[in-house]
């Protein structure tokens, strides 16, 4: 029997630029890249120099506190450069493939242990496509979690159809949730859309989610069903991982294909196409951008989370969504702010956009206002579907207060749970930032 709950809180953005649900083939690009700040908390020193030859799922990097956490090579191929920034820091390794699909596999078959289990995930690469709450990171291997949360559906703007992407790997699940129930004494819950494809997994307990954005969030999933407290250790992925891991078990094989949502008003064909992790954008794009001449900002991931990207930029993690907007600073607005607001889209009853709920909008980039002093008008509750005060644990975080952000919940929070916050936020503060740099403070400060 599922869990039922319905989520009242929230917001789903309505924007133009949804992918039709075709597959193009695999568009295998020359170039991919490994960037260690897609893994918070993973503190990267690389395995490879320039020259050197990689397969598929050979290591290039791994963890300095933890050396057997590894980072590896979506393809086979060369690597063409470590690039470094202030201090030395790995910035990005590129590899250059070769287009051979030669590949380091493992022995095939469910661990038996969770000794086996944690070692096959770090050795493959995937232990670091997992999160740790609390600090949102990559999980420690010598913690076990109280219980794993799994997220298969995701609510942000213009988000890729898991039922899509993971048609037909109910076997690959299934196998996933037998590895991950080794890895923890508690529970392991799969948070669904009703009547999903995904309910009824054998060995995990289904919880099905009605409501608005960020009911896909496994975050606010998990404060809904068991909240993390001071001192739980809980571990959260999405369905897509899930099936990865599930796969390596079965064959042995660590899988670097990716489905990509391609998305976005200035998109001329959004549809779906596979490729690798880590794929260089540029040949995923190009030929497929409106005619319409403005500037333009492509995104890795939504609107609300994802991070901006240049042409030659490369898929960031979690590799499965593009997203292409007007960049808005060449626009001249008659009227500005004072204009109807017909097209634009807000949470305001200023604007006419906020009483058409059903039409889908194609914003651009702007902030459209300046920041300024916090304002406590209560409208970050209205979107946050957690038992949270998220204005006093901003100014705690804010004021590095470790006792109030404590008593305040921030063991439980992600950036990527309040980025409707910081949607909505009349103040035009940088929340995910903020959040994100108050995790980084209390973990350095406490651990």
């Amino acid at each position: 029997m599922s869990i039922k709950i319905t989520l009242k809180r929230g917001l789903d953005i309505n924007l133009k630029g949804e992918a039709s649900k075709t597959l193009s083939e695999v568009i295998k690009t020359q170039r991919y890249a490994i960037i260690p700040d897609d893994y918070p908390g993973f503190t990267p020193k690389s395995d490879v120099k320039e020259g050197d030859t990689v397969l598929s799922g050979s290591p290039v990097m791994h963890d300095k506190t933890h050396e057997d956490m590894k980072l590896v090579s979506p393809v086979a191929g060369t690597v063409e450069s470590v690039i470094r920034g202030e201090r030395r820091k790995i910035e990005r390794i590129v590899i250059s493939a070769d287009n051979s699909g030669k590949a380091l596999t493992h022995k095939p078959g469910i661990p038996q242990s969770r000794e086996n289990a944690v070692q096959l995930l770090l050795a493959s690469g995937l232990w670091a496509m997992m999160r740790q709450r609390p600090y949102d990171i990559v999980p420690s291997p010598g913690k076990v979690p109280r219980d794993i949360f799994i997220t298969a559906f995701d609510s942000a703007p213009l988000a890729p159809d898991y039922e899509f992407i993971l048609a037909g790997k109910r076997t690959e699940l299934e196998a996933g949730v037998k590895v991950l129930s080794l890895l923890t004494d508690g529970r392991v819950y799969i948070g669904t859309r009703p009547g999903s494809q995904f309910s009824g997994i054998s060995g995990a307990e289904t919880a099905e989610f009605n409501g608005p954005h960020p009911a896909g969030n496994a975050g606010i999933q998990a404060a809904n069903i068991a909240p993390v407290n001071k001192g739980d250790t809980v571990w959260t992925l999405d369905a897509i991982t899930l099936a990865r891991i599930g796969t390596l078990a079965l064959t042995g094989e660590v899988p670097m294909e990716t489905t990509v949502a391609i998305t976005g008003s200035e998109v001329k064909k959004r549809h779906y196409l596979r490729t690798f992790i880590g794929a260089e954008i540029a040949p995923m794009i190009n030929g497929n951008i409106t005619e319409s001449g403005c500037h333009r900002r492509i995104i890795s991931g939504n609107v609300l989370t994802g991070t901006k990207l240049d042409t030659d930029g490369f898929l960031r993690y979690p590799y499965r969504h593009i997203t292409i907007i007007p960049e808005g600073d060449d626009i001249a607005e008659f009227m500005g702010w004072a204009s109807p607001g017909i097209n634009k889209m807000s949470v305001s009853r200023s604007f006419i956009g906020h009483f058409l709920r059903h039409k889908k909008f194609a914003p651009d980039a702007r902030i459209l206002g300046s920041r300024r002093a916090m304002i406590m008008s209560g409208e970050y509750d209205k979107v946050l579907p957690m038992d949270i005060m998220a204005e006093y644990l901003l100014k705690a975080i804010i004021s590095r207060d470790i006792d109030k952000m404590e008593s305040l919940g921030i063991y439980e929070i992600a950036p990527e749970d309040m980025a409707l916050c910081e949607y909505v936020d009349t103040s035009k503060l940088e929340i995910q930032k903020i959040v994100r740099d108050g995790l980084d403070f209390l973990r350095k400060e406490l651990e």
